[in-house]
């Protein structure tokens, strides 16, 4: 059993996965691009960013599912579920989750970094100017997602962290397979 300000701080930081989260999903739905040749950019239009949304939806889900537990334990300092199954489920389910947070953050700026560069060296090339709409739209969009990407980097580290503080709670509890 951990003190109960570790308890708290497992519930805080699950609380602001889910808001980092959250916002990481918003950030990448809303963002579009419309160019003044009628052509229009969606996040749909790319893979990678349909990965980081449903990376970032998985874990805004965890945390939701794993709320109320987190809430009983911070309160009664005790498991809702006493057959050891709730810090196995924590161990694992944390791990997964902020290595998937990590594959989501690096598939997000690595995307938004690379096609950013490319287009702006064929801008470059092709002789448009800092201040011209096409590019200007062009970096809004990608900046958009890199965004993102930084606060879903919020996200996976305090994930990491409530990971590290479940490795700790994990070994002062035998669990069901030790």
């Amino acid at each position: 059993m951990v003190s109960k300000p570790v308890a708290s701080s497992m519930l805080m930081l699950r609380i602001i996965t889910l808001a980092a989260s959250v916002t990481t999903v918003v950030l990448i739905v809303t963002n579009h691009a419309k160019f003044d040749d009628g052509t229009k950019w969606k996040f749909q239009d790319f893979t990678t960013y349909r990965y980081v949304v449903a990376v970032a939806a998985i874990a805004g889900l965890y945390c939701i599912v794993q709320l109320p537990f987190s809430l009983y334990y911070v309160v009664k300092q005790k498991r809702l579920i006493k057959n050891g199954f709730l810090p196995e489920f924590d161990f694992y389910g944390d791990k997964v989750i902020s290595l998937l947070l990590a594959t989501g953050i690096g598939a997000g700026f690595a995307v938004s970094y690379e096609f950013k560069k490319f287009f702006d060296s064929i801008f470059d090339a092709a002789g448009f100017a800092k201040h011209d709409p096409t590019r200007s739209t062009n970096d809004k969009f990608y900046n958009r997602s890199i965004i993102a990407s930084a606060v879903l980097s919020v996200a996976c580290l305090a994930m990491a962290v409530v990971s590290v503080i479940s490795s700790i709670n994990r070994s002062k509890s035998k669990g069901i397979f030790g």
